[in-house]
């Protein structure tokens, strides 16, 4: 298994601008072969303690994948293209990890 999680950041004020593209994407990520989740998270308010805030134009998205090669068919997918076209000039940027589980 495939783990990622992407690290957006969008220009100031572009959040939730960004959030409705992913939302209207995310149906035909979760349709894709090999997905097994596909959720963009925010911080929870006020939680305090040891949580290390990520802001507010920043949103991480949490995926996991059957298979490095479903993740690359995704990557290559003609609705993340779309995506990425239109996101782009709302971004300030953009950190991919992609992780496997620790044996």
């Amino acid at each position: 298994m495939i783990h990622v999680i992407a690290t957006i950041t969008a220009k100031p004020g572009q959040r939730d601008a960004v959030l409705a593209l992913f939302n209207r994407n995310r149906p035909a990520v979760l349709a894709e072969k090999g997905c097994i989740a596909y959720e963009a998270v925010v911080d929870v308010p006020g939680f305090g303690g040891n949580q290390t805030p990520i802001g507010e134009d920043t949103f991480k998205v949490i995926e996991r994948w059957e298979s490095a090669e479903a993740l690359r068919a995704h990557a290559a997918s003609a609705h993340m293209a779309e995506y990425g076209r239109n996101a782009a000039p709302l971004l300030a940027n953009r950190v991919i990890n992609v992780l496997q589980a620790c044996s």
